[in-house]
């Protein structure tokens, strides 16, 4: 066998070698694909299997009135949750060996335990066949139930969970979601109402002084804008009126005079037995005529304001300022005829003022006599506290408000009539056992709702609500102190369960 021919055998073997192997390796690819696409086969079938079995078992747990059917030994309970005027119940039906058993054949109750610790107590009554709890459920149907049920001398006790209505998010979801989590606790809760108002006269102090008499203005002496003493004299006017009166009252001092001494004179006489008892009780009377001449004369005067006698004419009357204030109007002048109910001055006392304040009919109720106010000024930073006097009873027609009065001091003068104010009335501060942030609460079917955090989620716990100062709210009932709640982004959850809702109806 020469060279050539061993090249070629030795090159025939290599390429045989490299053929089957090739073979080789394609068949057990064949091979591998077809086992692995039998087992996928094989777990598909077994899955479907699963499926079905689950499929039978949760049928098997559906009773024949549409509720969990939950069964030890041969006892048989199902247990439904049904609504009725609003209210919901439970409703349970027995049966052994799948046969009806009358509700007054066992004894049912039962405890429900709420994710906020709260327990409650079941119990039921025999109703239409069926056993019905007496004691109505309450949203949120959230709950860990224990039926225990006693018939034949046998007990059997049945443990459930319910979460409808849940919204299941994890930790990192409410962190991305950035929704915040607080306790409900204690707060200090202070309601304030911002309302509009203008600074008004004390009208309590506010007199409108008139001459009192006609006549003719002999001088004025006060001017407008001047701080003025009780008693100080305003203006003197020249009244014929009043010079008769004074004439009236002279003439009945005149008249008492000599009455007086005719009942003296008479008295004596009479005493005497000089004259008759008749003349001595004709001037008695007199006597008394003259005496109240006199004090009426006497009173037209001191009505009036002026004194007894002018002081150097009888028709002299001085306008006296009734307390003291300053005059901030004046409608006389020199030498002008004024009638006796001519309106001459306005004079006020600016120690105190009012901040007259605009109530709109919706904010009526929260504003009450007694309650702190900050009255700021619109056009400076000047601040006042005062109290509120007065809320109007009527709404007026035009403007549907009512107004409100607030009294504030005025030492320096600083609050003038006239000016715009903002008023922000302070109610009273009040402690209240449990508070929520007021972002926290939500409406769901026209209803408050704070979602309650627990395990996997939050609940919409139906909450009746109190006062508010607007950042935090009092809760009434529905809440306990300690409990986890959804504070800032709480609407982001409400967003959820109503989708959660709209799926479950599609």
């Amino acid at each position: 066998m020469n060279r050539k021919q061993l090249m070629a055998i030795i090159a025939i073997i290599i390429v045989g070698a490299l053929f089957g192997a090739f073979v080789l390796f394609t068949g057990n690819s064949k091979l591998v694909e077809e086992e692995a696409g039998a087992r996928s086969e094989s777990s598909h079938e077994d899955e479907k299997g699963n499926a079905a079995t689950e499929h039978k078992q949760e049928a098997a747990k559906k009773g024949l009135h549409g509720g969990q059917l939950y069964s030890k030994g041969n006892f048989d309970l199902e247990i439904t949750l049904v609504e009725d005027a609003g209210e919901a119940r439970f409703v349970v039906y027995l049966s052994r060996q799948g046969k009806p058993l009358p509700p007054t054949s066992a004894k049912i109750s039962g405890t429900l335990s709420r994710p906020d610790g709260e327990s409650q107590e079941i119990a039921f009554a025999p109703e239409e066949g069926a056993l019905k709890s007496t004691t109505v459920i309450a949203e949120p149907y959230v709950f860990d139930a224990k039926i225990t049920a006693q018939a034949g001398g046998e007990s059997f006790v049945f443990s459930f969970s319910k979460e409808e209505g849940k919204v299941e998010l994890t930790d990192a979801q409410i962190n991305a979601s950035g929704v915040t989590l607080q306790e409900a606790g204690s707060a200090r809760i202070q309601s304030v109402l911002q309302l509009p108002g203008e600074i008004g006269f004390n009208e309590d102090s506010t007199a409108h002084v008139v001459s009192r008499v006609g006549g003719v203005v002999e001088s004025v002496s006060a001017s407008l804008g001047q701080i003025v003493k009780k008693g100080t004299v305003l203006a003197v006017i020249s009244s014929t009126s009043l010079s008769e009166q004074r004439s009236e009252l002279l003439a009945a001092q005149k008249r008492l005079e000599f009455a007086r001494t005719t009942y003296a004179r008479e008295k004596k006489l009479w005493e005497e037995k000089i004259s008759a008892q008749q003349d001595y009780l004709e001037a008695q009377q007199q006597l008394r005529e003259a005496e109240i001449a006199a004090q009426n004369a006497r009173q037209k005067l001191a009505a009036l304001g002026a004194t007894t006698t002018g002081a150097g004419s009888l028709s002299r009357f001085e306008v006296r300022a009734p307390f003291d204030g300053a005059i901030v109007e004046k409608h006389v002048t020199l030498g002008e005829t004024v009638k006796e109910d001519t309106n001459i001055f306005v004079l006020s006392d600016l120690s105190t003022v009012w901040a007259n304040v605009i109530v709109p009919a919706k904010d009526i109720e929260k504003v009450r006599v007694g309650l702190t106010a900050v009255v700021t000024a619109a056009s400076s930073e000047s601040k006042a506290t005062g109290k509120v006097s007065y809320v109007g009873s009527l709404i007026g027609e035009q403007t549907r408000s009512a107004n409100a009065r607030v009294v504030i001091q005025n030492p320096q003068m600083a609050w003038r009539p006239g000016l715009y104010v903002n008023v922000e009335l302070v109610a009273e501060q009040s402690n209240v056992p449990v508070a929520v942030s007021a972002e926290a609460v939500q409406s769901i079917n026209d209803k408050p709702v704070v979602f309650m955090r627990v395990p996997g989620g939050f609940v919409a716990q139906p909450v009746t609500i109190g006062r508010s100062d607007g950042k935090q709210v009092e809760i009434v009932k529905g809440l306990k102190p300690g409990v986890p709640y959804a504070a800032a982004g709480s609407f982001v959850i409400k967003a959820e369960l109503g989708k959660g809702s709209a799926e479950h109806a599609h």
